[in-house]
């Protein structure tokens, strides 16, 4: 590349960074669009939901994987309404099953309520055989068993198999349907069920109350089933709506709601930033000091990485948590170490005697590799964490991980393309300035 293209390119990387350093500080140009940053809700406050699951129901093996796809239906239902990073997990207190959903920048709980829905809880129930319907019959007149169904049996077909719902019509072209698919396990339980009640109603429950009993004529295959409850096509249509949003594999009840306030979160938020400029401070005056020229160079591809790091922040856009926080000033400290190692071979090259040129060249290539090497082990680090921890080692795993990548390049090639673009001549003077006398 000739020095006219290299210069150029350096030109137009300082404009990249100068540019990217104005849209990352918010507010503050009128020409570029003001789009904030996404916080968590330890620093945006937000709203904290417990829900006790009913798993009375579920056999003790299979609770545990109820649990996670419950935990994944919500999580779906709250991702579709743009929450930024919420927090949902499962969390078992002795005998109970309880779901936490925090949800961050949502203060008003009727409206976290709101977000998360009606999530239907869908089942099938088979005919009770007459002798069991009338001792629970007898009992409940005389006050006992209360909360027994006594007329239909729980079955093992839940939304937990449901694919998808649709709406339908009749022949007449005026009754509205609900037509259900469902997947290929549930396709083998619901052919197993209309086989064995062949001439007897199949209850179709829908948060514990009967919608639908038809009597099934024929053993159904194909995974197909027809819910016809006297619809209009509004009902229909909501109906439809909300078991494509989550029919959930156990049903749950919200038993504790609360708002939680970001102040201490704000100040944590400060303090980190604070910490981050003073150690930026810190660690450019001892960059200028100790590697004169160079460092002054990697100071200024520092500043670059920074504002093209607070700009993917941005526009992916990431939630900065506390910990995500923690991650990217942890960054900065890495993107430093691989000029460091970047410096100090050229500075051995040039005082084995090698030329100005050709110790920088050097440097940058024999340096790469252990740059190379320990990014890739601190992306595999990253990428473990973020795959396995939760929402807020989530957030730490992918600003790091981020910052990373984006430091591998402002490494090599912005402060590369800068010491290019100066063209130095071989002096005393110089070889001062990149620290080799």
């Amino acid at each position: 590349m000739s020095a006219l293209k290299i210069r150029i390119l350096a030109v137009a990387l300082l404009l990249l960074g100068i540019l990217a350093g104005i849209f990352a500080l918010p507010g503050t140009f009128a020409f570029l669009p003001d789009i904030p940053y996404r916080l968590g809700l330890d620093l945006q406050g937000g709203t904290h939901l417990v829900y006790q699951a009913d798993v009375s129901n579920v056999p003790a093996g299979e609770v545990n994987e109820s649990m996670a796809g419950l935990r994944d239906v919500i999580e779906r239902r709250v991702n579709a309404f743009g929450v930024s990073e919420p927090v949902v997990q499962v969390e078992e207190a002795g005998n109970d099953q309880r779901l936490i959903v925090e949800l961050a920048g949502v203060r008003e709980i009727s409206e976290a309520i709101r977000l998360i829905g009606e999530t239907p809880f869908l089942e099938f129930r088979t005919e009770r055989p007459a002798e069991e319907r009338q001792a629970i019959l007898e009992a409940q007149a005389a006050g006992g068993r209360m909360m027994e169904d006594a007329y239909f049996v729980p079955t093992d077909l839940t939304g937990k198999y449901l694919e998808r719902a649709d709406v339908s019509f009749g022949q007449t072209a005026i009754q509205s349907l609900v037509t259900l698919r469902f997947n290929e396990e549930g396709a083998r339980i619901f052919e197993k069920l209309t086989e064995e009640n062949v001439g007897k109603q199949l209850a179709i429950y829908l948060d514990g109350f009967p919608i639908s009993a038809p009597v099934v004529q024929q053993k159904i295959t194909g995974g197909q089933a027809q819910i016809t409850g006297n619809f209009t096509i509004e009902e229909a249509r909501d109906l439809v709506r909300r078991l494509n949003s989550g029919a959930l594999p156990v049903p749950i009840v919200l038993v504790s709601q609360q708002s939680v306030e970001a102040s201490l979160g704000r100040v944590e938020l400060t303090r980190s930033l604070n910490a981050g400029v003073y150690g930026l401070l810190a660690v450019a005056l001892f960059m200028i000091l100790w590697y004169r020229l160079p460092g002054l160079m990697a100071v200024i591809a520092l500043l670059i990485y920074i504002a093209l790091l607070l700009t993917i922040f941005k526009l992916v856009p990431v939630t900065l948590t506390a910990a995500g926080v923690a991650g990217f000033i942890l960054s900065i400290g890495m993107a430093v170490d691989a000029n460091i190692l970047i410096f100090e071979r050229f500075k051995e090259e040039m005082k084995a005697g090698r030329m100005l040129a050709g110790s920088i060249e050097e440097g940058f290539n024999r340096a790469w590799m252990s740059i190379r090497d320990s990014n890739v082990s601190s992306l595999i680090t990253a990428g473990i964490l973020y795959w396995f921890g939760t929402s807020l080692i989530k957030g730490f795993a992918l600003t790091l991980g981020l910052g990373v990548m984006v430091s591998m390049f402002s490494a090599i090639t912005i402060t590369r393309t800068f010491f290019r673009a100066l063209k130095l001549s071989e002096s005393k003077t110089v070889r001062f300035l990149f620290g080799a006398s």
